[in-house]
């Protein structure tokens, strides 16, 4: 034994062996575990905003995951599982762990709802796992409550003021008063929109806080007519949006005040109709007849759903590629690896372009700001907006500058 390892030849032999055995180890380790990713979606199935999520966004997940297989041959199997979250947090969180813990769900993706996206990335750090979130709103997401594991995707309460509050500020609407909905995403879409009306001369003459979700908001838009504001800006969402809108005209609010729609997707214009949402503005991350790109992948959401996509589901499906492209490249569903290679790496397809991931979470991209386009300016079905300007990922979303992220180096 002793003349062996003094045997120059020997020893290269041993020290090859040794290399080759920590290289076999070590990939064995940077597997997958148990050969499976397994994706779930957190969605609102059945309530306020299931029309803009729910089972759409299983849909654009799915096809992800077809299009990640038809391009990449890899070892590891792709399932999907989903649930309504009935916009509850607590219900969310319970359904995050238990995914986690017992039927080994590496991500969770979609939480259309602030309070469900707060309450599982919470899970998901404690599990250290991984949360992308396309269907919340709330900026707290990427500043306060940010953490290392989460990926915020599709758009935010600043981007979507950013754009509709400055250019209904620019075209004359100076005075405003909010119908907002009465928890984090409201409040949060209220403050950032209040902060942009008024860097850009406008002025706010008060608010109005409506439960969530609501069906009768006759009492908040008298108080919000007897302001004589201009302008109502809708800090709600989904159903509550256009209940709003529909009571609005009811009660002989408009066209006496503007309405502006500060979070409003192209399945509220289609429920509401052109004749209600002309000549609004509203603020998109994606609009599926934008190119040939967009149309193209819209269609095949369409032969699926009956319906166009609205940003949020093309915001899932762009995660969702992203995510599994990410673990492709670690050769691992480590959260860690995985996070590390999607920071890495620039978003590029049909939902964004050099879209790129920040350390607070935030994936930047350029955002849309459109105009509901007038009955007769409409060619053929959800032919419904004017794209009236691209706003460029750098001042679509807040700054680094400006985060309270405690993962950002000031």
């Amino acid at each position: 034994m002793k003349n062996i390892n003094k045997n120059p030849l020997a020893l290269a032999v041993c020290a090859a062996f040794g290399l080759a055995g920590s290289l076999v180890t070590a990939s064995a380790q940077a597997q997958v575990s148990d050969n499976v990713v397994r994706i779930g979606v957190l969605t609102d199935m059945s309530g306020a905003y299931s029309d803009l999520a729910g089972t759409g966004s299983v849909v654009a997940t799915q096809l992800a995951i077809d299009d990640f297989k038809a391009k990449n041959k890899v070892s590891w199997a792709i399932e999907v599982v989903s649930a309504d979250h009935q916009n509850k947090g607590d219900i969310s969180s319970n359904k995050a762990r238990e995914w986690f813990d017992r039927d080994k769900v590496d991500v969770v993706t979609d939480l259309v709802t602030t309070s469900t996206a707060l309450a599982v990335m919470k899970v998901a750090k404690e599990k250290n796992k991984i949360a992308l979130i396309s269907g919340a709103a709330s900026t707290r997401i990427t500043n306060e409550d940010c953490n290392d594991v989460t990926v915020h995707w599709t758009y935010d309460t600043y981007a979507v003021a950013n754009g509709t509050a400055k250019a209904v500020v620019k075209q004359g609407g100076k005075t405003w008063f909010f119908l907002t909905a009465d928890y984090a995403f409201g409040q949060s879409l209220e403050k950032d929109a209040t902060d942009v009306v008024n860097a850009n001369g406008g002025k706010v003459l008060g608010a109005v806080r409506h439960p969530f979700p609501g069906s009768d908001f006759s009492s908040f838009l008298l108080k919000a007519q007897s302001s004589g504001a201009q302008v109502i800006g809708l800090a709600n969402a989904g159903t509550d949006t256009t209940n709003s809108i529909k009571q609005a005209a009811e009660f002989g609010v408009t066209p006496k005040q503007s309405l502006a729609g500060l979070l409003m997707f192209i399945t509220d214009i289609h429920s509401l109709g052109l004749a209600t949402t002309q000549t609004m503005y509203l603020t998109e991350a994606f609009y599926w007849d934008r190119n040939e790109e967009t149309r193209a992948w819209s269609k095949r959401f369409f032969d699926k759903q009956r319906k166009m996509p609205t940003m949020v589901q093309a915001g899932l499906y762009s995660a969702t590629l992203h995510y599994l492209n990410a673990v492709k490249a670690a050769n691992s569903d480590d959260t860690q690896k995985v996070m590390a290679a999607m920071k890495k790496a620039p978003v590029n397809d049909f939902f964004a372009k050099n879209g790129t991931i920040r350390e607070d979470g935030r994936m930047v991209h350029d955002m849309y700001l459109m105009q509901v386009k007038k009955p007769d300016e409409s060619k053929y079905p959800w032919d419904y907006y004017n794209v009236r300007q691209t706003i460029p990922a750098a001042e679509a979303f807040q700054s680094l500058a400006a985060s309270k992220c405690s993962l950002v180096k000031k």
